[in-house]
């Protein structure tokens, strides 16, 4: 297959007279500032190249190796489309985990094989690789967890690189909170790992919609393959790159302190069964009555998630960290 060739792919210039691509010659926008290219009125680089080199320098990692997306959610699709042939292949997620992988697999016509975490939410190696076969495409795995907070112990995805002939995919939207490493440090030993992050939580973009893939450059060819030619706009590239530049490290630390002060003030409350917990921006708790406590708050106005219905979740809800302020009007609402 070839991919489409727009006119930013024959012509990567930053100067010059464009009357190749039908764009409307006039920017009606505001002024980008200086030292940006033309406005909103010309289409974006369909490679991110100035975001890629900020995002190479932050991360560690070659701009080859890497592929953006719009969120995600795209990125994921992109893997689906490029290595899951419909009717045919399946995938292996784990359960309960990120609910998107569900909705890709549906759209994508392909099987979803799920694996139950134990008890305390942690996973099985051994598990996964039952129910692995041949036309078994992908493994995607979420670590830090959502909704369950806990991050997957490298011994065990380790076994996974080593045993299953297929792509092995790291979903690390919440990595920034962890204690943990990310495993794109990885991605030179393992060829068949995938890792991908976002902008979305510890960065704070999530209407911008910005998601990251790493890979070998195979791999991330394949997806430049199919990819759309715009699919990341300019002013999503811009303010990324503007973004990108602020120190968030005095975010984390809040995070995790009220983090930590949070649970200590949930453990306190008689309606909450278990605190689990957390390596990322949210909280996951056992309750005695998910579904009459999560309708209680929603009469305040405080809106949380209720996963009761998820396997291994019955009476669970999960809580974003909020800001001091939002946290203690939670708690407060708590004390009914």
């Amino acid at each position: 297959m070839k991919s489409y060739s727009s006119a930013r792919d024959e012509f990567s210039g930053m100067q010059g007279v464009f009357l190749d691509a039908n764009e409307n010659p006039y920017d009606f926008s505001l002024p980008l500032g200086e030292g940006k290219r033309e406005g909103i009125n010309r289409y974006p680089d369909p490679y991110q190249s100035e975001l890629k080199k900020v995002l190479a320098e932050l991360k560690g990692v070659s701009t080859k190796n890497m592929l953006l997306g719009n969120g995600s959610d795209e990125v994921l699709d992109l893997l689906f489309r490029a290595f899951c042939e419909p009717k045919q292949d399946n995938v292996v997620v784990t359960s309960p985990s990120y609910g998107m992988y569900k909705v890709l697999a549906n759209l994508n016509n392909v099987e979803l094989k799920e694996v139950l975490l134990e008890e305390d939410f942690s996973l099985n190696a051994d598990k996964i690789l039952e129910v692995v076969d041949d036309n078994t495409k992908m493994i995607l795995l979420c670590s830090p967890n959502n909704p369950t907070g806990n991050s997957i112990a490298f011994e065990v995805i380790e076994r996974l690189l080593n045993n299953a002939n297929c792509l092995v995919v790291v979903d690390e939207a919440y990595i920034d909170f962890s204690t943990k490493s990310s495993y794109i440090e990885k991605l030179s030993k393992y060829n068949q790992l995938v890792v991908s992050q976002t902008l979305s939580k510890f960065y704070g973009m999530a209407g911008i919609r910005l998601g990251m893939c790493f890979a070998s450059e195979e791999i991330i060819a394949i997806l430049n393959r199919i990819k759309p030619p715009y699919n990341v706009n300019s002013l999503t590239q811009n303010k990324a790159i503007e973004l990108l530049k602020l120190n968030k490290e005095n975010y984390k630390q809040e995070v995790m302190e009220q983090r930590e002060l949070l649970s200590a003030a949930l453990k306190k409350l008689p309606f909450v069964v278990k605190v689990y917990p957390s390596e990322a921006n949210f909280i996951l708790i056992k309750t005695t009555d998910a579904n009459g406590i999560y309708n209680k708050l929603l009469e305040q106005k405080i809106v949380i998630r209720n996963r009761t219905k998820e396997q291994l979740c019955e009476n669970c809800l999960r809580i974003t960290v909020g800001t001091p302020e939002e946290n203690q009007l939670l708690i407060n609402a708590l004390n009914f």
